[in-house]
């Protein structure tokens, strides 16, 4: 009897294994060779029970950058509960979230997804109203150029972490991290 036979039903721990298996398997062959059977397999769940929670490649893709998105809302407001000057806030909390000397949480499942959103329109408009809606939701607060720059710097960072083009030691982006914090505050 396979693995899957065997389980409890859980639907909410079934669709995250199902994203990891797919975050995986796009961070190692990239996510166009991303397959249904492929994700199936990995993650011990039958098609059919894959095909329950994403009923086709596109909404296993979407699937995944909803539960990204999702954790990287939950890390932005929680980095803006204990940050007391209102100025730059979203900016600090957003920098806070994706550019971590170490590595960001989730680090791996963005790596992938990053790789999917260049791929992908429709993935790439999501995340552009995404960060269009943050624009509006901040404007009051975080629109000066300094607060646009950090952001732009943050992503940078985030790219180059992505393509792993840039060795940086951890002493090094501690000081970046500080000095983009700095211009947040102008």
């Amino acid at each position: 009897m396979s693995i899957a036979h065997q389980r409890k039903k859980q639907p909410e721990a079934v669709r995250q294994q199902l994203l990891e298996a797919a975050a995986s398997l796009c961070l190692e062959k990239g996510a166009g060779s991303l397959t249904l059977d492929a994700v199936a397999a990995a993650a011990g769940v039958s098609k059919g029970g894959l095909l329950h929670h994403f009923p086709n490649k596109a909404a296993l893709l979407d699937g995944l950058l909803d539960d990204l998105m999702e954790r990287l809302d939950a890390a932005i407001r929680e980095a803006m509960r204990s940050d007391p000057e209102p100025h730059g806030r979203y900016t600090r909390a957003y920098l806070q979230a994706c550019f971590v000397p170490g590595g960001m949480a989730e680090e791996g499942r963005w790596k992938a997804m990053t790789m999917a959103l260049l791929g992908e329109p429709n993935l790439r408009r999501r995340w552009r109203r995404w960060v269009e809606e943050q624009s509006v939701l901040h404007a009051g607060t975080d629109a000066s150029i300094d607060c646009e720059l950090v952001r732009f710097a943050v992503d940078g960072l985030w790219l180059g972490s992505v393509l792993e083009s840039h060795a940086m030691p951890p002493e090094r982006a501690r000081m970046l991290a500080r000095r983009l914090t700095e211009l947040s505050y102008s």
